[in-house]
């Protein structure tokens, strides 16, 4: 029956796997790097740490805007308009280069003042040459993400998730290769597994590119570049879609780097397992973010069709789906609290504080889920402006604050920004949730 939760829980993951393994993809990249910089030491991971939170701080905001192209593109084709598929991906692509340059721009500007943020001395200066290699790779990523939410936007999932795939063992091939000295190249330690990233998304690029370009099922579209060709009001609905999502993943992970930087004011050893507890936490995070992005296009439909009822179904069985996720994530992190960081580093105090921040991400857990799911499904009802404001007030208002005084007013340390998590978290998952259930009965925003 096509209202049975059944029903919804199998399209929902129909929808929901291939982006998930993508969005896995994406962290399991950074884990593998963060596996071998682990073997240099804890101030090598503690730098890596500092510097990935710092350059995904400003890349959200040019992912934000290549997450406008997919649904422009769903638009358009089921309108049956291919010409303005091939519009919607030359305008997205020019102004994601041009995004990309400034975010570049920006990246090289900042990693000059990483010193300042009272952060170890030898910290600051690793992480200063470890995120000017790293922000190179914004580049070739902004072209990947511009011709995967071309093709998702068209139903076509599976190439960019064979694309990730790959590319993680290209990325571990090139990490082994380039920080150890293997196969007769020199060993360039910390730096090497930048390098090995920023070539391993220079792979990811090219062979999107390569596969949009080249492959029988986009020859209809008859694909052209140039600027002479933009379109003025594609370019302004990318740009407007595109910086609202991107507002809301900068808010979100601004508060991860932030509270970074906090953990690097109490220590070294803090800031190494912070990364390790957060590398594992994000995992279980990314597959939410898949149920989201199939919970976007779900509600989506139904509210194209008037469907109240689907609207509803389709939006909770998501949000079950992910609160199931993610109890097993937490029952996992529990029960392997001290086997999981001791993968990344053997120092015994590193281990030691990672697997009691386990133990806290076991609890917010569920709520990091439904939170961002609940996003999905609300962008599904169009719903946009008000999530972006609960994502702030939940992390920056409540969250930071929190864990600062949990932190060094009250003496928890480092678990107590961990503690500052549950709290926002909590936070955004309640009003979010709360928004949908109440938007999606009038389903008029």
């Amino acid at each position: 029956m096509k209202n049975t939760y059944k029903y919804h829980f199998k399209n929902t993951l129909t929808l929901a796997y291939p982006v998930a393994i993508g969005q896995l993809g994406h962290v399991m990249m950074g884990v593998v790097d963060s596996l071998f910089v682990g073997r240099l030491g804890a101030v090598p991971l503690a730098a890596a740490s500092i510097a990935n939170g710092l350059f995904f701080l400003i890349f959200v905001i040019g992912l934000g805007v290549t997450f406008a192209i997919s649904p422009l593109v769903a638009t358009a084709s089921s309108a049956n308009r291919p010409s303005e598929c091939a519009q919607i991906l030359r305008n997205g692509l020019i102004i994601n280069l041009s995004v990309a340059v400034l975010l570049i721009s920006v990246l090289f500007a900042g990693s000059g003042f990483l010193k300042y943020l009272n952060q170890p001395a030898d910290v600051a200066r690793l992480a200063a040459v470890y995120m000017r290699i790293v922000g190179l790779s914004i580049l070739p990523m902004m072209i990947f993400q511009t011709f995967r939410q071309f093709t998702e936007g068209l139903s076509i999932m599976r190439p960019a998730m064979v694309v990730n795939i790959v590319a993680n063992l290209v990325n571990a091939l090139g990490n082994w290769v380039l920080v150890f000295g293997k196969l007769g190249f020199p060993a360039l330690g910390f730096e090497g597994s930048a390098i090995a990233t920023l070539l391993t998304r220079c792979f990811m690029a090219a062979v999107m590119t390569l596969y949009v370009l080249r492959s029988e099922r986009f020859r209809k579209y008859k694909l052209s570049f140039g600027i002479r060709n933009l379109n003025s009001r594609i370019s302004k609905k990318i740009l407007g879609i595109g910086f609202s999502s991107g507002f809301q993943y900068f808010f979100e992970v601004g508060a991860f780097s932030f509270a970074a930087i906090m953990i690097g004011w109490i220590g070294t050893l803090e800031l190494a397992a912070n990364q390790i507890a957060l590398n594992l936490a994000t995992i279980p995070y990314m597959a939410a973010t898949g149920i989201s992005a199939a919970a976007a296009i779900r509600v989506g439909g139904a509210l194209g069709r008037g469907d109240t009822h689907e609207i509803r179904r389709a939006g909770f069985s998501a949000l079950i789906l992910a609160a199931l996720l993610e109890v097993v994530s937490g029952i996992i992190f529990v029960l392997f609290r001290s086997l999981l960081p001791s993968l990344y580093i053997d120092n015994l105090q590193v281990i030691s504080i990672a697997s009691s921040l386990l133990i806290i991400a076991s609890f917010f857990q569920i709520s990091d889920g439904v939170q961002a799911v609940a996003l999905g499904a609300l962008r599904g009802i169009t719903d946009v402006r008000m999530p972006t404001l609960i994502t702030f007030v939940s992390y920056w208002i409540l969250g930071l604050p929190a864990g600062y005084i949990f932190a060094f007013n009250m003496g928890f340390g480092v678990r107590g920004v961990w503690f500052g998590f549950i709290i926002g978290l909590t936070a955004s998952a309640l009003m979010l949730t709360s928004r949908f259930y109440l938007g999606s009965k009038k389903s008029s925003f």
